[in-house]
C-alpha cells in the first residue's frame, strides 16, 4: 500500500494491469509446465528458478509499459485528469493494450504448439510475411472461436478494472509534477537496466532447453530477437584465431582430387577427376518440405505413409546418417545451395550482401545447364526470389503481387491460376508445382538445353491441407496426412517423368528441408535433425545405402563426385564416397552451433561457452562429457571460417 501511496492512485490501473498480466504469465508458466512435464528438469530448486526467472523478465516487460504509462502521467495537466480527453486516451489505450496481452497470451500456446519454445526470429519474420501467416493461422485454427474468445476475455477484465472502481481513482486523483516525474526516471532506470544489461539468453540457466524456454518472457523475448536478428561471431562465440581455423578446415577439405587454389584465408579449390567424361544428365532437385527422416519406413517408421520414397531409396544412392544444418526452410536452402555452415543468426539466404555468391548454379552453369528454383507459394517469402534470382537461377513462382521488393536479377515466371488445382496459405499443392516443372523441363528438352530444375515443396505444413481424395488420410487432420501425400505426389510425378523422353538421361535427388520438428530439452536435439537424401538415375546412379555420417552440405559435392566432374568448389562439403572423406555432421539453432562427430556432440553457445556431450541414439539424451581441445577447436573452426568468408565478401 506504501508503494501505491507513494505513486498516488493516479496508477492504480497501471497497477492493476500490472498484477493481472503477472498472474497470467504465471498461469501460461503453469500451462507449459504441465505441457512439457515429462521433458523438464523438475525439483524443488528447478521449479522456484523457473517461475523467479519468469517473474525477473515479466518484470522487464512491465518496466517498457512503465515508461510509457509514467510518461503520459507526466505530460498531462492536473486540470485535464478526469477529462473526457484524458478518459478518451486511457480507455482506448487499456483495451488495445490488454488485446494485445491477450493476443499474445494465445499466440505463444499456437507458436509453443509448433517450435516448442517462446517467441524467436520465426515470431520477427511472421510480421514481415503477413499474407502467409494470416492465411495459415485461418485454415489451422477455430478463428470464429479465438477471435471472440480474445474479445470476451478482453472485456471481463476490462469489466473486472472497472468493478474494482480502478477507473473511479484513476481519473479522480491529483498527483504533484514531483511524483510524476520521479515515478518517471524511474521507470526509465529501470527499462534501461533491463535494455543494457539483461539479455534473453541470460535466462539459459539450465541443461535443459524446457526449463530455460518456460522461464523466459515471450514479449521480452520477441523484441530480444528482434534487436539481435545478427550475430557476430567472435563476439558471442568462442573463437580462435583465423590462421587456425583456416589450417584446420582446409586440412579436413583436402581430398585425393583437390588442390587449393590460394593459400590465403580460403576454401576455394580445384576438384578433378580422371574418370571424367563430360556427362550432364539433367538434374531434378526436389527439397521436401518438414520430411523427418523418421516418417520413412527405412528409419524405423510403420505407419506407412512414405511408401514411394521407401521403395525408390532401395534403387537410389541413399544417405542413412545423414543430418539437417537446422531447423528451418532457408538453413537447408543455405546448405544444399552454399554448401555451407549454419553461420549465427539469420540464414544467409535472408541476409544482405547474398547476391553472386558461389553456389551450385555455378558450377552447373561452367557445364552450360539452365537452372531453375521453383516454389508454389510467393517467392518473396523468406527472401527466396531474391536470393535464388541473385544467384543464377530463374524464378518460377505464384506470385501473389507483394509490395515488397524481390530484386530479381534474372527472369522470373508466374504460375497462372489456370495451372493451379489446389492451395493454401503456403502456397499451390506439390502435385501443381511437379506439374509446372515437368511442363518446363520439356521445353528446355526441346531446346537440348541441359536443366537443374530446384523445386521447394509446400504440402507437409501446417494446416496440412491438400486435394481430396488422393489418399486415404483426410485433408487438415494432422501432420501424418501431409507426410502421406507428398509422398503420394512424388509418386505421381515420378511416373509422369518416367513417359519422358528425358527420364533416361536425368538423376532425381530428394532432400528434407529439416525434420518436422527439431525442438527437444537437450540444446540440440539430435534426433529431429535427421533427414533422408536420396539420389536415383537409372543406370546413371549405382544404388547404395551410405551409413557415413554426413551433412545436407555434402549432398551436391557427393553428386558431382558421382558425375565425375571436373569443378572449382568453394564448398565446405565434400563427397562422402570419396576415400579421404572425413565424416562429421554440423547442426545448429538460431544461436547453438554444433558438430556431430560419430556419437560425439560438441556445442557452442553465443555467451562464449562450449560443452561437449555423448549422445544416446536409443534415448536421443545428450550426456555431458570432457570437452577435448581437439575438437572444440575443429568445431569452432567450421563456424569460424564460414562467418570470416561470408562478412568479408570471400563467398564468391
Amino acid at each position: 500500500m506504501q508503494v501505491v501511496s507513494f505513486f498516488s492512485k493516479r496508477y492504480s490501473l497501471l497497477f492493476g494491469f500490472s498484477s493481472w498480466y503477472l498472474l497470467f504469465s504465471l498461469l501460461l508458466r503453469i500451462i507449459f509446465l504441465v505441457w512439457q512435464l515429462n521433458d523438464i528438469e523438475l525439483s524443488v530448486f528447478s521449479l522456484a528458478k523457473i517461475l523467479g526467472v519468469g517473474l525477473f523478465y515479466d518484470f522487464g516487460v512491465l518496466s517498457f509499459l512503465f515508461v510509457i504509462s509514467t510518461f503520459y502521467i507526466l505530460l498531462i495537466p492536473q486540470k485535464w485528469i478526469g477529462s473526457k480527453l484524458d478518459k478518451l486516451l486511457i480507455h482506448s489505450g487499456l483495451s488495445l493494450t490488454l488485446l494485445i496481452f491477450v493476443f499474445t497470451f494465445f499466440a505463444e500456446i499456437t507458436f509453443w504448439e509448433e517450435f516448442k519454445c517462446r517467441f524467436n526470429f520465426v515470431a520477427v519474420d511472421y510480421l514481415i510475411y503477413t499474407f502467409e501467416v494470416v492465411q495459415n493461422i485461418h485454415e489451422s485454427y477455430p478463428l470464429y472461436i479465438l477471435i471472440p474468445s480474445m474479445l470476451l476475455i478482453t472485456g471481463v477484465i476490462f469489466f473486472y478494472f472497472w468493478k474494482k472502481q480502478f477507473f473511479i481513482e484513476t481519473f479522480s486523483s491529483r498527483i504533484s509534477f514531483k511524483k510524476r516525474i520521479i515515478s518517471f526516471w524511474v521507470s526509465i532506470i529501470v527499462m534501461s537496466f533491463y535494455t543494457l544489461f539483461i539479455t534473453n539468453s541470460n535466462a539459459e540457466w539450465s541443461t535443459n532447453r524446457y526449463n530455460n524456454e518456460i522461464s523466459k518472457a515471450g514479449i521480452y523475448s520477441f523484441f530480444a530477437e528482434l534487436r539481435n536478428n545478427k550475430l557476430d561471431f567472435k563476439t558471442f562465440y568462442t573463437s580462435i584465431s583465423d590462421e587456425e581455423a583456416f589450417k584446420i578446415v582446409r586440412t579436413n577439405l583436402q581430398e585425393e582430387n583437390a588442390r587449393f587454389i590460394a593459400n590465403d584465408f580460403s576454401i576455394k579449390r580445384k576438384i578433378t577427376d580422371s574418370l571424367d567424361t563430360n556427362k550432364k544428365p539433367n538434374v531434378v532437385f526436389i527439397l521436401i518440405e518438414s520430411m523427418s527422416g523418421s516418417f520413412m519406413s527405412e528409419f524405423g517408421n510403420e505407419e506407412k505413409i512414405t511408401p514411394f520414397l521407401d521403395s525408390i531409396a532401395n534403387e537410389s544412392l541413399f544417405f542413412k546418417n545423414l543430418y539437417a544444418t537446422g531447423n528451418r526452410t532457408v538453413r537447408g536452402m543455405e546448405a544444399v545451395t552454399l554448401s555451407i555452415p549454419p553461420t549465427p543468426g539469420q540464414s544467409i539466404v535472408k541476409r544482405p550482401n547474398n547476391a553472386n555468391l558461389y553456389t551450385i548454379s555455378n558450377v552447373f552453369k561452367s557445364k552450360n545447364y539452365q537452372c531453375n528454383f521453383f516454389y508454389g507459394g510467393d517467392g518473396y517469402f523468406d527472401n527466396m526470389n531474391a536470393f535464388y534470382g541473385g544467384n543464377g537461377f530463374d524464378i518460377y513462382d505464384r506470385g501473389r503481387g507483394s509490395i515488397l521488393s524481390d530484386a530479381i536479377k534474372t527472369t522470373r515466371h508466374n504460375i497462372e491460376d489456370n495451372e493451379v488445382t489446389f492451395e493454401n496459405a503456403w502456397g499451390i499443392c506439390d502435385e501443381d508445382i511437379y506439374n509446372k516443372m515437368i511442363k518446363v523441363a520439356d521445353e528446355y528438352h526441346q531446346k537440348n538445353k541441359p536443366f537443374l530444375n530446384f523445386i521447394m515443396t509446400t504440402s507437409n505444413h501446417r494446416p496440412y491441407t491438400y486435394p481430396n481424395n488422393k489418399i486415404d488420410i483426410p485433408s487438415g487432420t494432422g501432420r501424418n496426412g501431409a507426410v502421406k501425400y507428398s509422398d503420394y505426389a512424388l509418386q505421381q510425378m515420378f511416373a509422369k517423368a518416367k513417359n519422358k523422353p528425358w527420364f533416361k538421361n536425368t538423376i532425381f535427388v530428394f532432400v528434407a528441408d529439416h525434420c518436422a520438428s527439431s525442438a527437444g530439452k537437450d540444446e540440440i536435439d539430435v534426433k529431429n535433425y535427421q533427414i533422408p537424401a536420396i539420389i536415383y538415375g537409372q543406370n546413371l546412379i549405382q544404388p547404395q545405402k551410405v551409413t557415413k555420417l554426413c551433412s545436407q552440405i555434402d549432398v551436391f559435392p557427393t553428386l558431382f563426385g558421382q558425375l565425375h566432374w571436373n569443378y572449382t568448389s568453394n564448398f565446405f562439403g565434400t563427397d562422402v564416397l570419396s576415400n579421404s572423406y572425413k565424416e562429421r555432421a554440423l547442426m545448429g539453432t538460431y544461436l547453438k552451433l554444433a558438430q556431430k562427430s560419430n556419437n560425439n556432440i560438441t556445442i557452442l553457445s553465443n555467451q562464449k561457452k562450449s560443452a561437449n556431450y555423448k549422445w544416446n541414439p536409443i534415448s536421443n539424451q545428450l550426456f555431458i562429457s570432457p570437452i577435448s581441445k581437439s575438437k572444440l577447436y575443429e568445431t569452432i573452426a567450421w563456424y569460424e571460417t564460414a562467418d570470416y568468408l561470408y562478412l568479408n565478401n570471400k563467398l564468391k
